[in-house]
């Protein structure tokens, strides 16, 4: 048992981990996914019974919910993931053809690097990581002289899992479409945090992931596909439509999704947008501002602590990196957890590239990500924390 267990009886009493996954979940949430489970568990398309009617009801309703969240003309041209990753190899391995060139920026998580790596690889493909800031924001100038005959794609992490930056995606889409190159946004970090129109910004391809800023739960995540760009298939087998052929269906959005589709964490991610919906995503991206803001300028006054990301909460999501000088960030991590039941993320965060750009590598950050539902006095009780942890190891 830990000491602030010990003194509390508590085991977690501060969460800044929301980069992660978020916690807590609307109430909502928790409620929608029990329902599903114990009374309207029907195999969505399977059946003709009430029980599939209703999960086939309840999956269209989400599709239309992140739709409208995204403004999304049409709720078909969305298929649901595992999460982000799965929708980002989707998107990658079903949009690029052998000889093409991709661009990517140095701030992308593992989850894009890994599935391009492994395409360069086989020699299917070349790729150029477009250099970024010491503040984690991709360099314009460097995307203009990278271009080449035969990129065909742009990769660009909307907001750093690492820093917080928020990329200019207005004109990297701008850029690219100047030229014929289509864009993939990860959007990982800013789904239900700060606003996505997927029309007015043009985007083509738009991960993103249930169980971060949508609230949801694990296990779910969707990939847009811009009407006019079709996909190669990584996936065949049942959809309920059109049983009596042994090709995939070609219509959206079956023609990418294959199995029995996660209905009771879809139960909760349609609620996690409810929930976002009635709040209004300017006042959760003000919120998470304001308390990004507090968190940054008092970690700032603390002597020893170093700071990444850009000062301004409204070029940021909502996340701190820091290190403290000659101490192992995973040591700042234990004793936070261990000795004051504050919860974090330490290390590289799966984005080595991005820790290189920022000078953190290979050692990494302490990285501190407060949500929705943190309020001042959390922060309050993290500063005091950090100040005794400096204390002790200076």
């Amino acid at each position: 048992m830990s000491k602030f267990e010990e003194q509390t009886g508590s085991k977690y009493n501060r969460y800044f981990d929301n980069a992660a996954t978020s916690w807590p979940k609307p109430e909502a949430v928790y409620k929608a996914g029990e329902i599903q489970m114990r009374q309207a568990c029907g195999n969505p398309g399977r059946s003709g019974h009430t029980r599939t009617l209703e999960a086939d009801r309840l999956i269209y309703r989400t599709r239309e919910a992140v739709a409208a969240l995204f403004n999304i003309a049409d709720p078909a041209r969305i298929i649901f993931t595992l999460n982000a990753t799965d929708a980002l190899n989707i998107a990658l391995k079903g949009f690029l053809e052998p000889g093409d060139h991709v661009l990517f920026t140095a701030m992308e998580h593992n989850s894009v690097l890994r599935p391009l790596a492994r395409l360069q690889r086989e020699g299917l493909v070349t790729i150029t990581e477009i250099l970024s800031t010491k503040e984690g924001c991709p360099d314009l100038d460097f995307l203009e002289k990278a271009y080449q005959p035969d990129t065909r794609l742009l990769v660009c992490n909307h907001a750093s899992n690492v820093t917080g930056t928020i990329a200019p995606l207005k004109k990297m889409i701008d850029s690219a479409h100047s030229r014929g190159v289509k864009v993939l946004v990860d959007a990982s970090q800013t789904a239900g945090t700060i606003k996505i129109d997927a029309q007015s910004e043009n985007i083509d391809l738009l991960a993103f992931t249930g169980h971060k800023g949508l609230l949801g739960p694990t296990g779910t995540g969707g990939l847009y596909v811009r009407p006019g760009l079709d996909l190669k298939t990584l996936r065949e087998g049942g959809t309920g439509s059109q049983s009596d052929q042994d090709r995939h269906p070609e219509t959206m959005p079956e023609r990418l999704e294959a199995g029995t589709l996660n209905s009771v964490g879809l139960a909760g991610l349609l609620e996690g947008i409810n929930f976002i919906q009635q709040q209004g995503i300017t006042l959760i991206r003000d919120h998470e501002k304001s308390i990004r803001t507090n968190l940054f300028t008092q970690l700032q006054a603390i002597k020893s602590i170093k700071l990444y990301g850009p000062a301004d909460s409204e070029l940021c999501s909502s996340i701190v990196s820091f290190t403290i000088d000659n101490t192992d960030c995973g040591e700042v991590g234990y004793i936070l957890e261990n000795s004051y039941g504050i919860l974090c993320r330490t290390g590289l965060h799966c984005a080595p590239l991005a820790h290189k750009a920022i000078g953190t590598f290979p050692e990494g950050t302490v990285r501190l990500s407060p949500g929705y539902f943190s309020n001042k006095n959390d922060i309050d009780y993290l500063i005091g924390a950090i100040k005794e942890i400096v204390g002790l190891v200076n």
